[in-house]
């Protein structure tokens, strides 16, 4: 019995503080689950933790500094921490366990919407913002629900929320077109992601081509669709059974009443021969690329 307090006594005195990210805990003490009976349903709780709570002192917390989501208590309920933000992990329910919990706005969900308890197959819960309303901030951002805007504004203390909704903004393309090459009779896909609000009008022009495609091409064609977020529009421009004549340059041309913008991207259509030639010079190239990065090393050194 005297070994097991003295190993009882070791353990307190230099056992590191079990910890998370903003969770401090000075009251609490780590104790091996070998020194923690399990007959009770109290033990199963700290041996799943790995803590118990000591007498509460709120002189010996630490203060909860840079809490852009607020402040919760932590696990033993006496000390205060930072919150969690939106998207991270969270505890469903309102026991402060293992994750911790969702700050000022913000609840906790698994993928199905689940708010009460954990089900047996554990899910993965996240924070989610309660108001998914975008507002426009005072300098010039869209904030696509208030937790972001609460988060930006711990940084800016200036900020402020010039109405409902998204700012009123020239479109702007988060994805443009990538250039590619490719051979004949292949098939080529253009893409384009615009943000604007008002929503923007999205087409596709070619160069040296007078038309708005896909005109009356039948190997041209064009989709769009919202997403993929809020006040987003997605375009796609695909060719069918590519030849050497729909190589050149492709644009991207978003508008909105507020104004325009665009990008291009550059489409190959190389014959086979063309094509092999080409894949020829990439493969020698790269070779060129990895023994540059990779200098040779010497048995000796020189200085």
């Amino acid at each position: 019995m005297q070994k097991v307090l003295f190993g009882l006594c070791v353990v307190l005195n230099l056992s590191p503080v079990h910890s998370f990210p903003n969770r401090p805990v000075p009251h609490t003490i780590v104790i091996p689950d070998q020194l923690i009976g399990s007959s009770s349903q109290s033990n199963a709780e700290l041996n799943r933790n790995g803590t118990v709570c000591g007498p509460c002192d709120l002189d010996q917390c630490p203060p909860a500094l840079g809490c852009r989501a607020g402040s919760v208590l932590d696990s033993c309920g006496c000390c205060e921490e930072c919150a969690n933000l939106e998207g991270q992990a969270c505890d469903l329910g309102d026991k402060n366990v293992f994750h911790g919990l969702c700050g000022t706005g913000l609840v906790c969900r698994t993928e199905r919407g689940q708010q009460e308890e954990e089900e047996e197959e554990e899910e993965e819960a996240q924070c989610v913002c309660e108001q998914q309303e975008a507002l426009c901030g005072s300098d010039g951002r869209t904030y696509m629900n208030i937790c972001q805007y609460r988060e930006a504004s711990f940084s800016n203390p200036h900020l402020r929320t010039k109405g409902k909704g998204p700012c009123k903004t020239v479109p702007i393309i988060k994805v443009p077109p990538v250039s590619q090459v490719n051979g004949t009779g292949s098939s080529l896909v253009l893409l384009c992601e615009v943000f604007a609000f008002p929503m923007a009008l999205v087409e596709w022009r070619k160069e040296g081509w007078d038309v708005v495609l896909p005109g009356d091409d039948p190997h041209i064609s064009v989709q769009s669709r919202g997403g993929p977020l809020k006040y987003e529009l997605s375009s796609w421009l695909q060719i069918e059974e590519a030849e050497p004549e729909y190589s050149g340059t492709y644009r991207c041309v978003a508008r909105n009443n507020l104004g325009s913008v665009s990008a291009s991207a550059v489409l190959g259509v190389l014959r086979p021969e063309e094509m092999s030639a080409y894949l020829s010079a990439s493969v020698a190239e790269m070779k060129e690329m990895m023994d540059y990065s990779h200098p040779r090393e010497y048995e000796q050194d020189y200085y």
